[in-house]
């Protein structure tokens, strides 16, 4: 019986031991916290957006979205909008005027927009620019 008892005292250690180094004994531990700001700031693109009323800028900020966001995701964390069917109506209180066709237009880069602010994918680094201009 004593030599049973050893053996099984022994076994017992030895898995105790493997187990300790191999970590399966944390198999019920919480598992590591990951910060939200770790994982959000991974997930995010910077986008550079700018106003302008004629041909002075008005405003400019840089704005973290999440990727694959549409351009009015980043203007409206920006500036209080209004737009109509993925049209901008007015920005930060100032409104286009159909009659005197002036309008709020947009380019991406430099390239004017070929898509509605709701449906315009931006990307990492991008320059959104927001003309309030007579629209010839």
């Amino acid at each position: 019986m004593k030599k049973q008892n050893r053996f099984s005292l022994i076994f017992a250690i030895i898995a105790f031991f493997t187990l300790a180094l191999t970590g399966v004994s944390n198999v019920n531990a919480a598992p590591k916290k990951v910060n939200s700001n770790q994982i959000s700031v991974k997930k995010q693109i910077s986008v550079n957006y700018t106003l302008k009323v004629g041909k002075k800028t008005v405003d400019s900020k840089t704005v973290k979205v999440p990727k694959k966001s549409k351009v009015i995701t980043g203007l409206k964390k920006a500036w209080k909008v209004q737009e109509t069917k993925g049209f901008v109506t007015a920005i930060d209180g100032k409104k286009q005027n159909p009659k005197k066709k002036i309008y709020w237009t947009y380019t991406i880069n430099g390239k004017w927009a070929t898509k509605g602010v709701n449906q315009q994918k931006v990307a990492n680094k991008d320059k959104v620019k927001f003309t309030l201009d007579k629209v010839k």
